[in-house]
């Protein structure tokens, strides 16, 4: 279910574990841009600068792994909306 209005997610919570966030910031860094999670982080870090595109999409990525740890599959599709 698409919509025209642009989806605005909370942060990256800082309740949870450091060390899991610092693995999340360093995992996307490391994502080539031709993949949909680096393709993100590129979209949001134009407008918004390189940091905050990376913490962006440090969030996508532990959805990514929530997603899988609750159904068992990995299919959870990248929204296209930044």
């Amino acid at each position: 279910m698409r919509s025209s209005r642009p989806r605005h997610r909370g942060r990256i919570s800082k309740q949870g574990s450091r060390l899991v966030r610092w693995a999340a910031v360093e995992a996307v860094q490391r994502v080539g841009k031709h993949t949909r999670l680096g393709a993100y982080r590129d979209r949001v870090a134009v407008r918004r600068g390189r940091n905050i595109g990376n913490v962006a999409a440090a969030r996508e990525l532990t959805e990514y792994v929530y997603h899988a740890l609750r159904d068992g599959t990995c299919r959870r599709a990248l929204t296209t909306t930044a």
